[in-house]
């Protein structure tokens, strides 16, 4: 009987605007060792048929709500323990790297890349890698060059997180039993845009991706994949990006040049998931709705502080501009603000009985960009322990109820709400620190707009202070001819 495969798994998590001035570290992660670890990945309990045989070695994994750059030290600890771990783990024949792909360290250019170049100075060329990924990581030539296979997501939001994984793992068993090294096509794609304007919700992004089954299931072809790259980083290896992968290198090379041209032939028609404003416009069209049964609650994205890609959490502005509203602040609307991170105004009002009048200062603390701290003078209304948010409370200012959360979270299950007493069914309006909804307030929403508010992950990208991106670079660059040439290994 031959022996069992032996398959390593571990990786980093996240997503880090460099724009932010939150800076990630090992407090912002979840880290997962062990059994632990192993437990994470469906496919191994039970075990499917292309999975036995298989010595699946956990080392570490650390996932984090995606935030600003990542503290080196914090960074070069993980790593550390990983090629360690790898070193203890003897001899292997794979590695499923499990990663975001648009981590940001202090002082490095590309995490993933330094990350998978010191696993291979452990395990030698031989044995075999394989990436599964976010669509909105990055693919550097680095990276590229130490994997053999690489997949990511194919829908955003993204719902099939855990097949992406699952893929990624099957497609390595698969190409270690075969005995034979993928061949592999990249191109890099001179695009590069925010997931909110790529959504595989709508076109052009949904046609693209559906190509990917399709080009799969060709004759000599593994793999097929699109990275949107991560707009929020001003680093050399953010754009797009094709990797095939196959048994025919004819036929994967090819792939990646059909996807590749079709992703640049697309670039004019990528438009924002929904219709965009100021913060004024957006609060304007809102009021004037939600007179209409219909288009209640109306949802509007504070997205330029989106915490699901790398936001502060902390920017006052759209609740300030809630707040100049006389509508919102003598109750005739009632809405939602969630949220803002502030674990010490949690802390000063929390202990007191609900129903309590308090007065406290709120955000800017991490990023104070105008109009800074706000004072909010009104109602604790409830206090809540959050698997996420850690203690949190509702605040109630007229008709809003401001979230002020201990941890940074993102507000995308109506369960948070819940948890603050809030059934966002029955209130008016919902302004949360989000991009595109994700799917369970998809499905609440009556109507929605997306704000163009500033923040560390501002979506009007023309706003952001881009120096070392590679040039040139759509939409920052709109007339010159794109450079898609098939880099084949």
């Amino acid at each position: 009987m031959p022996r069992p495969l032996r398959v390593a798994i571990g990786g980093i998590h996240i997503e880090s605007s460099t724009f932010s001035p939150h800076l990630s570290t090992a407090h912002d992660f979840e880290v997962t060792r062990g059994d632990a670890l192993l437990a994470r990945y469906a496919w191994l309990s039970p075990v499917p048929p292309w999975a036995a045989g298989v010595e699946w070695i956990p080392l570490v994994h650390a996932r984090a709500l995606p935030g600003g750059a990542v503290e080196a030290a914090t960074y070069d600890a993980w790593a550390t323990e990983i090629v360690e771990r790898l070193a203890e783990a003897g001899p292997i024949d794979g590695m499923l790297l499990d990663i975001h792909g648009a981590m940001s360290v202090v002082g490095r250019d590309d995490a993933e890349g330094d990350l998978v170049t010191a696993i291979r100075e452990v395990i030698g060329p031989e044995p075999f890698v394989s990436a599964a990924m976010d669509l909105h990581g990055n693919v550097s030539e680095v990276l590229f060059d130490a994997c053999d296979l690489l997949t990511c997501y194919r829908t955003a939001p993204h719902v099939d997180v855990w097949e992406t994984r699952e893929r990624a793992a099957r497609n390595l068993v698969a190409a270690l039993r075969r005995g034979e090294r993928p061949h592999k096509a990249l191109v890099h794609v001179p695009i590069l845009l925010p997931g909110e304007m790529t959504s595989t919700r709508e076109e052009p992004a949904r046609s693209l991706y559906a190509r990917l089954d399709e080009v799969e299931a060709r004759d000599g072809i593994i793999d097929a994949a699109i990275w949107i790259g991560f707009a929020w980083a001003d680093q050399p290896r953010c754009r797009g990006a094709v990797v095939a992968t196959g048994t025919d290198p004819t036929a994967t090379a090819e792939a990646a040049r059909e996807l590749g041209a079709a992703f640049w032939a697309a670039r004019d028609e990528f438009d924002f998931v929904a219709p965009t404003g100021s913060m004024d416009e957006c609060l304007d069209t809102a009021l004037a709705a939600v007179a209409d049964p219909a288009r209640r609650p109306f949802f509007i994205s504070d997205s330029g502080d989106n915490p699901g890609a790398g936001g502060a959490d902390d920017v006052t502005f759209a609740l300030d501009r809630m707040l100049a509203r006389p509508e919102l602040r003598d109750g005739s609307v009632r809405a939602v603000y969630a949220s803002l991170v502030d674990p010490e105004a949690v802390a000063q009002v929390a202990d007191q009985p609900i129903g309590s009048p308090v007065e406290v200062r709120v955000g800017g603390r991490i990023d104070p960009r105008d109009p800074g701290p706000l004072t909010l003078t009104g109602t604790l209304e409830a206090v809540a322990e959050d698997p996420d948010g850690g203690r949190c409370v509702s605040i109630r200012v007229g008709g809003v109820s401001v979230f002020v959360t201990s941890r940074r979270m993102q507000y995308r299950l109506l369960s948070s709400y819940a948890r603050l007493g809030v059934a966002v069914d029955e209130v008016d309006l919902v302004v949360v620190k989000i991009g595109y909804l994700e799917p369970e307030l998809f499905e609440a929403a009556g109507d929605w707009r997306l704000a163009l508010t500033p923040g560390g992950v501002d979506q009007n990208l023309t706003r952001l202070p881009y120096q070392r991106v590679r040039r040139p670079l759509f939409p920052l660059d709109r007339d010159f001819t794109a450079d898609l040439t098939v880099v084949v290994r």
